[in-house]
């Protein structure tokens, strides 16, 4: 994600609560994305972390009741005017109760009452204290001011209950900080299916016939459609982690699982991206239990049939259908590409030459995105920035 956030202004208010360590770990994420990342500290707040701390992380001054300057922008009013977005984690239920009724007594939420663009909170409580009617009360009505609630985790709290109120993980507001400052008005509620991973074909009940695809790509396209603000849907050959909660996992290991589960979630005016690498062929008879070498011999042989082709077999009707090619051979790629384009009636191919530096796993690519009317050539580039280009070509198609 290098340079993903680049020229990002972000302002991170944090409010006195046990999961304030985990705000380290958000900035560092935010500060390695490339964003100007400035923070805002309650004075409960410093009860538990120095501002020297995250200082150091952010390399900027963080603003509090002792560092307010009118001398330069390092105040409650001009600070909100430098930042693109305003996030609060950990944000506390008093705190969540203050705003709500505009108490603003402290420096954060004069900060956040004064702040007109986009606000993401990250509410960290005691379940009581969190799910009290007051508080709910006061977190409804922050969404009707526009307030975007990251929801917290149910687990076990530092104070050993177990329920709804730990911060949600700092990856995870990541991401959508990243959805509140890309998403488009185009992409915005829109389905997408998107495929990743090899399909594993059973031989028995321990061994299958799969591929070298990694899923890099079909997950760098989840991420650069979650951003977008698109309804994800993620068919994946492969258990996923570090993806964005609200994307809609299925894990489907064989081409059949892959193809149901398709079927199953296909919409009007989906799109579907078809980045999983499916088996061409699978074993004619599948074998229950375990093979032993010792009963097969010195030679064993396997016979495969031709497997189904899904892409060309999905009902395209009122959905567009963009397929991934992968090839080897540069000089009879392009027209592999366009035969597949014709054949499986697709609305676009998006096509991958593999080469030592975007070979099988790595995290860059190269793809030459094809329709029946132009070619558009993305050069060498990150895997997520190659994926926010096929968007922006999908718009089109």
């Amino acid at each position: 994600m290098n340079n993903l956030l680049k020229d990002k202004n972000i302002l991170v208010g944090v409010t006195g609560s046990i999961a304030i360590y985990k705000t380290l770990e958000l900035i560092r994420l935010l500060v390695k994305s490339g964003a100007n990342t400035r923070v805002i500290m309650s004075e409960e707040a410093k009860r538990f972390i120095t501002p020297l701390t995250f200082e150091a992380i952010s390399a900027h001054t963080v603003l509090h009741t002792q560092t307010e300057s009118w001398a330069n922008d390092n105040n409650h009013i001009h600070i909100g005017k430098w930042a693109d977005i305003f996030v609060v984690a950990p944000i506390s239920a008093n705190s969540i109760n203050k705003i709500s009724y505009g108490l603003a007594d402290n420096l954060l939420i004069q900060s956040l009452l004064a702040f007109s663009k986009q606000v993401l909170i990250a509410p960290s409580a005691n379940t009581n204290m969190l799910l009290h009617p007051s508080t709910q009360k006061s977190l409804k009505k922050l969404q009707t001011y526009g307030y975007e609630i990251i929801k917290p985790q149910d687990k076990l709290l530092a104070c050993l209950d177990k329920g709804t109120g730990a911060m949600a993980e700092p990856l995870e507001i990541f991401h959508h900080i990243c959805r509140s400052l890309f998403k488009e008005n185009f992409w915005k509620n829109l389905h997408i299916i998107i495929t990743g991973g090899g399909t594993k074909e059973k031989i028995d009940d321990v061994r299958h016939i799969s591929n070298n695809s990694s899923g890099k790509m079909a997950n760098s396209l989840c991420l650069a459609a979650y951003y977008k603000g698109a309804k994800v849907t993620y068919i994946s050959t492969k258990e996923q982690t570090d993806l964005p909660n609200e994307i809609n996992f299925i894990l489907a290991r064989s081409s059949n699982e892959l193809e149901i589960a398709i079927n199953n979630n296909l919409q009007t005016n989906s799109y579907l991206f078809m980045a999983s690498a499916v088996s061409d062929y699978v074993c004619k008879e599948k074998y229950n239990g375990k093979l032993k070498k010792s009963e097969l011999g010195d030679e064993f042989s396997l016979q495969l049939i031709k497997n189904r082709d899904i892409l060309k077999n999905i009902n395209k009707q009122c959905i567009k259908t963009i397929g991934f090619k992968a090839e080897f051979d540069k000089n009879s790629a392009l027209e592999n590409a366009q035969k597949m384009l014709k054949e499986k009636n697709l609305d676009a191919v998006c096509l991958n030459v593999l080469e030592s530096e975007n070979g099988f796993g790595s995290d860059k690519n190269r793809v030459t995105f094809i329709t029946k009317n132009a070619k558009l050539e993305f050069k060498l580039d990150l895997k997520l920035n190659i994926s926010f280009e096929i968007l922006e070509a999908s718009k089109n198609i």
